[in-house]
């Protein structure tokens, strides 16, 4: 497997990047920050930080399926939202991904994200064993 990838099922990057990267090959991922679209580019949930916080969320475990890990295997999120103010609903839907312990995590609100229909933006570090 190269060390940069984009995985099936999953949206591919627009711009000159990968969806998730090994370092060291073979166990830390890098997942690129992943918004709120289905498979073919269209954007889930338009108006609704609920909704796309699960596809957000969504994609990045298709991400790690693809390389046999799971969501329990997150180190580390950085999370971009357009309101802050959302903070609970993103964390309801976050339970619904992620058991406890929990992974270490960032938040920063942005003015915008590249499309102005996308809320959310989270990025992760996973250790695949």
């Amino acid at each position: 497997m190269a060390d940069a990838f984009n995985a099936p099922g999953v949206v591919e990057p627009f711009g000159v990047f990968s969806s998730a990267a090994w370092q060291p090959p073979g166990r830390v991922l890098h997942i690129s920050g992943h918004v709120s679209q289905s498979a073919t580019g269209e954007t889930v949930g338009k108006g609704s930080m609920e909704a796309q916080t699960r596809q957000v969320l969504a994609n990045i475990r298709d991400v790690l399926a693809h390389v046999g890990g799971t969501m329990a295997d997150v180190v580390k999120v950085t999370v971009f939202v357009t309101d802050v103010a959302e903070i609970s609903t993103i964390h309801d839907v976050r339970r619904e991904f992620f058991d406890k312990p929990y992974p270490a995590s960032t938040l920063v609100q942005v003015a915008q994200l590249i499309d102005p229909d996308w809320l959310i933006e989270i990025e992760a570090v996973a250790v695949v064993a």
